[in-house]
């Protein structure tokens, strides 16, 4: 199973269109996890329009994803725990609160957004997976997004690239 992992694609504020590197990937997905921050409705059905999607608020959607999005999401896919959430509040680490999330509720991985920073990384066994940004790369040297391919066990990557067109 492919997993395209998307957050803070901030549309069209920060991009008229998906990056074709990315559509290119959407196109052979089985799936696509958005972690908040679509930006516009807009944006939603144009992911939407590339096969199925779960996704999350995020903290600058408009009040109409606001209503159509919830908090987190919990899945589960071929087997493996994956919990979803932007990340976004007051206290703590984007990190620490997207862990917080998900606390006492077993997960194998968490997927997060906000801070547009790509993290791949394990803590307590939990694989915690943030793709950065494909249209917004802030202070970032490149843009990103993830995938995961799922079988018996998960295997994440980031794409990296330098244009967003």
């Amino acid at each position: 199973m492919k997993v395209i992992v998307l957050s803070d694609t901030h549309m069209p504020r920060k991009a008229k269109a998906l990056p074709k590197i990315l559509q290119k990937d959407l196109e052979q997905s089985d799936l696509i996890i958005h972690a908040g921050d679509f930006q516009s409705l807009d944006s939603y059905y144009e992911l939407k329009s590339f096969g199925k999607l779960v996704g999350v608020k995020g903290n600058v959607d408009t009040l109409e994803l606001q209503a159509l999005l919830e908090e987190k999401q919990l899945l589960t896919l071929n087997g493996i725990s994956i919990g979803v959430v932007h990340g976004h509040g007051s206290k703590l680490t984007t990190e620490k609160r997207a862990i917080a999330a998900f606390e006492g509720i077993k997960t194998e991985c968490i997927i997060f957004g906000h801070s547009h920073i790509p993290i791949l990384k394990y803590v307590d066994g939990t694989l915690l997976f943030n793709p950065g940004s494909p249209t917004d790369k802030r202070r970032q040297q490149s843009y990103s997004y993830g995938i995961l391919t799922l079988n018996s066990e998960i295997h994440a990557e980031h794409v990296f690239f330098d244009h967003k067109e």
